[in-house]
């Protein structure tokens, strides 16, 4: 692992200091924060960590060229100007101080004192260890020594795809095998702090994004659970529109409206889906449902979810403290443990089996070197859009079409922060509760964005002072966001083992964000907002609606825009033709036996609403056509 210098670090903590100075009751950062974030960077890949303190010799070599100095020398006000000039000027510079500034941000605004003067909870109790029921207690296995199993079928991975067909084939009376690359964390496990739940939930700290022209961040869980315990609970089926595409278009004629239904129903009653109870949209959702009432919208308000006995915590996307989400480590692997699989997690996949050209089975090497070899009829591969398609493509799998990694789509998300007079305590209630389907049509759906604090300064490029006030007055801060039904496509391929994600943002999505921040800021207008903070280069700030003029006759660029995504598809794309997609209708890899891909790599095209749903409808059918096969 790379570390950095004694110089990198001074570089470092004067970048803190700057950028984070003190407030009205909020102190500077400094090697406390550093010390933090240094931490964090330990347990990243190397190349990022190489990544940071290339950064920093940049932000070194421009102190150098402007003021004959490093950029610990400089005093502070010069340093704050050079900054500035990064954050106004070209989206290379942008993007670098962004990287840099960003895990400060997240280290330093995790302060209990900042909560605590907010009024905020900072953590939430731990709850007293729950007896665990007998499946729970022997059917999880941790590898102690090198491990030999024979089963039915294996399932690789335990989010939406993985844990739901292995569910179903479990309670069909099949001998189950789940693999699972991240850990088994339970309700205890989730204390709520952002910051320590990313490093522990999320693949490479949330650190995962794509590259092209445009940066975009597209955090992966990684747990049991996958990203279904880390998402924000919202349960949309697939539009009908969507289904008929692919019925008239790729031929998936079971994949129509009339087909599927009976598969979203199963899903829904098991995640017992609902719609969002009014009392718990707090003051996101007040002042969102003003805002579009003052401009006569129609369809908005709250949204169904897969959290019956949420009580609106606020950190959904951070591990339920509650079990109130019922992502699949509470619903769908408890199920799938009582019919009789089995668990290992901390295990990877390092390779698939096959003999004669079908697949029979994995191996996977567990932390400590202990090997797990499973033997089996049908292998599962659910390790979601960005990782299954390096597991099939270090072995040739699913390469016959040439489309293995492509046709990757991610919902762009853009969102936006509001100022208002009034007390808003956006973490009082649920983080994403409330919807605007106004513009749904168009490819543009509105939905509820919070995150604890430290990640709400994070997605904001403001430093300095104005940051700490922003910062301070937190309590009158409103939170929301979109994503788009992208036209765009980008790829996945692996360089040393880690995922390299290329995704070129196309000017009819990039009009189409610009339509969708303009219409937000309509909303935070209307609702009586004093400023919007948006993430567009050139109007980071709004004063007032006229200002949307200027947005509106403005040329857009994709790399004037900041962006986030957290719905990776497409990838082994299911479709009739083995030339142009990777699965068969029945989910089974085209040219290898024996081997389904039922995740969201399989979905085959861009769903313009959040994709966990469709996904588990899928893994449902697909559990009946595998365990057919199998008999």
């Amino acid at each position: 692992m790379a570390q950095l210098s004694p110089s990198q670090h001074r570089t470092l903590v004067a970048l803190a200091e700057t950028a984070l100075p003190a407030g009205r009751f909020l102190p500077a950062a400094g090697e406390a924060t550093v010390g933090k974030v240094e931490r964090f960077l330990h347990h990243l890949p190397g190349s990022l960590q190489s990544g940071l303190s290339g950064l920093l010799r940049g932000l070194d070599a421009a102190s150098w060229l402007g003021h004959r100095k490093p950029f610990a020398k400089v005093a502070s006000a010069r340093r704050l100007e050079l900054l500035e000039s990064w954050r106004t000027g070209d989206p290379i510079r942008r993007l670098m101080l962004r990287a840099l500034v960003s895990p400060l941000k997240i280290a330093h605004f995790d302060d209990p004192a900042l909560y605590q003067r907010l009024g905020c909870v900072y953590e939430i109790a731990k709850v007293r260890a729950e007896a665990k029921p007998a499946y729970l207690r022997d059917r999880v296995h941790a590898l102690d020594g090198d491990l030999a199993v024979d089963c039915d079928v294996v399932v690789i991975g335990t989010g939406a795809g993985g844990a739901v067909v292995g569910r179903e084939l479990a309670e069909a009376g099949l001998a189950v095998v789940f693999v699972e690359e991240g850990q088994y964390f339970e309700r205890a496990d989730f204390t709520g702090r952002a910051f320590e739940q990313q490093q522990k939930l999320y693949r490479r700290g949330g650190s995962t994004f794509s590259v092209g022209n445009v940066g975009i961040p597209i955090p992966l869980g990684q747990s049991v659970g996958g990203s279904t315990t880390v998402n924000s609970g919202t349960c949309y089926r697939t539009p009908d529109r969507v289904l008929t595409e692919w019925r008239d278009e790729l031929g998936l004629d079971e994949l129509a409206p009339d087909r599927l239904g009976a598969y979203f129903e199963r899903v829904e009653g098991v995640l017992g889906v609902e719609r969002a109870k009014a009392t718990l949209m707090g003051g996101n959702g007040r002042v969102i449902e003003r805002g579009c009432n003052a401009l006569g919208f129609t369809r908005h308000g709250p949204l169904k979810r897969n959290a019956p006995a949420c009580d609106g915590q606020g950190v959904c996307c951070f591990g339920c403290p509650t079990d109130a989400k019922r992502s699949t480590n509470v619903s769908y692997i408890p199920l799938a443990l009582k019919a009789g699989a089995e668990l290992f997690p901390g295990a990877k996949v390092t390779r698939i089996i096959t003999e004669g050209g079908r697949a029979v089975g994995v191996v996977a090497k567990a932390r400590g070197g202990h090997v797990l070899t499973v033997r089996a009829r049908a292998v599962v591969v659910a390790c979601g859009a960005i990782l299954t398609p390096l597991l099939l493509g270090a072995q040739g799998l699913g390469a016959r079409s040439g489309q293995l990694g492509k046709n990757l789509s991610i919902h762009p998300a853009a969102g936006a922060l509001a100022e208002f007079d009034e007390q808003i305590l956006p973490w009082a209630g649920i983080p994403q509760g409330y919807s605007i389907e106004e513009l749904h049509e168009e490819g543009i759906l509105y939905e509820g964005a919070m995150v604890p604090l430290e990640m709400t300064m994070s997605m904001t490029q403001r430093i300095g002072p104005e940051l700490i006030r922003l910062a301070e007055s937190f309590d009158h801060v409103a939170s929301f966001g979109f994503l788009v039904e992208d036209s765009s496509r980008g790829s996945v391929r692996a360089v040393r083992g880690q995922p390299v994600i290329q995704y070129w943002l196309t000017e009819k999505d990039v009009a189409h964000i610009k339509r969708g921040m303009d219409v937000l800021a309509q909303v935070y207008f209307a609702a009586g907002a004093k400023v919007v903070h948006t993430g567009i280069a050139g109007f980071e700030t709004l004063t007032s609606e006229q200002q949307l003029a200027g947005l509106r006759r403005a040329t857009l660029r994709p790399w004037d825009l900041d962006l986030s995504a957290y719905h990776p598809l497409g990838t082994a794309r299911m479709g009739r033709d083995p030339a142009t997609s990777v699965v068969g209708p029945d989910h089974q890899v085209h040219d290898t036996p024996g081997l389904y891909v039922v995740d969201g790599a399989a979905v085959p095209s861009s769903l313009g609403v959040n994709p966990q749903v469709t996904i588990m409808a899928l893994a449902t059918r697909a559990a009946e056509k595998i365990a057919a096969a199998l008999s």
